[in-house]
């Protein structure tokens, strides 16, 4: 296996296009490390990118937080700025592993392993935020929804990698929460995980809204029925009634020994209607 520790995107994005297709990038490592222990994993170039300039910090500029990829999560709630802007987004992240692993892992890696269970992904899709993709062509941006294809496959091509996650300053009466169900108290995979953002008017009613669920499909849900059936409400009862039977509608998840599929559809609305409450006050609305 060969190692490369590039200090540019130029050199990064290069060693990734000329490379065999056993080729990985490394930002925290904590899911690379673990597959490297299986028999069955062959890497024949690991690329790590912690020392390319800016990698590992979290800027800020007039109209978004900027997110360096590989920026560990202990980091993330560090930053009040980034905490009193997107703490359902913090807290998602803060999600991962142990105290140790925080100190390790990424949400850019989060969301490059492609896991339906990812804590921060649900998050960051009810956030609307974009990742910067470097690549051969140079940079590009697209939503965080639309990296993931499937359990362990994106839709980033050879020679790409993302560089940063940008998640917009939030406006006024604005909040967001993510919630999830685990067997145990932490360190465990998400059964069902619920992200929610909510924009609200002066009245108190909801104008805006993006509600994404984990763990209950191939890939994260951005559920726009879930979104509709709020919209224009003051998040009373008949609007979570609503917002509940949606997101159990939208799940599409699988019997395993975690949870039955009638288990995780309901688990959804459960918690969709609880993160909804949290990001509604959040943003100012009160109950």
């Amino acid at each position: 296996m060969r190692y490369e520790r590039p200090e540019t995107i130029t050199d990064a994005t290069a060693l990734l296009e000329n490379a065999p297709d056993r080729a990985f990038v490394l930002a925290g490592g904590t899911d690379l490390l673990v597959r490297m222990q299986n028999d069955d994993f062959e890497a024949e170039l690991v690329v790590d990118i912690k020392s390319i300039a800016g990698m590992t910090e979290i800027s800020e500029t007039q109209d978004a937080f900027v997110v360096g990829a590989g920026v560990p999560c202990a980091a993330l709630s560090e930053n009040a700025a980034l905490v009193a802007a997107w703490p359902g987004v913090v807290e998602a992240a803060n999600l991962i592993g142990s105290t140790q692993i925080q100190g390790r892992c990424t949400m850019a890696g989060n969301l490059c392993n492609a896991s339906p269970a990812a804590d921060s992904v649900p998050a960051l899709v009810a956030a609307g935020a974009q990742v910067r993709i470097a690549g051969p062509s140079g940079l590009r941006t697209a939503a965080v929804e639309d990296v993931p294809q499937s359990p362990g496959k994106t839709s980033l091509k050879k020679g790409e990698f993302i560089e940063a996650i940008e998640l917009a300053k939030p406006g006024p009466r604005s909040g967001d929460a993510y919630l999830r169900f685990i067997p145990r108290t932490e360190m465990d995979i998400a059964v069902v995980g619920v992200g929610v953002r909510l924009v609200l008017d002066d009245a108190g009613v909801v104008t805006s809204a993006r509600i994404a669920l984990g763990a209950v499909g191939p890939k994260v849900l951005l559920v726009k029925e879930a979104a509709d059936a709020v919209i224009g409400t003051g998040l009373d009862d008949a609007a979570l009634d609503a917002l509940a039977t949606a997101c159990s509608d939208a799940a599409t998840p699988i019997d395993d020994k975690r949870g039955t599929v009638e288990f995780r559809k309901e688990v959804a609305g459960v918690l969709a209607r609880r993160a909804a409450r949290i990001a509604y006050t959040r943003a100012g609305g009160s109950q």
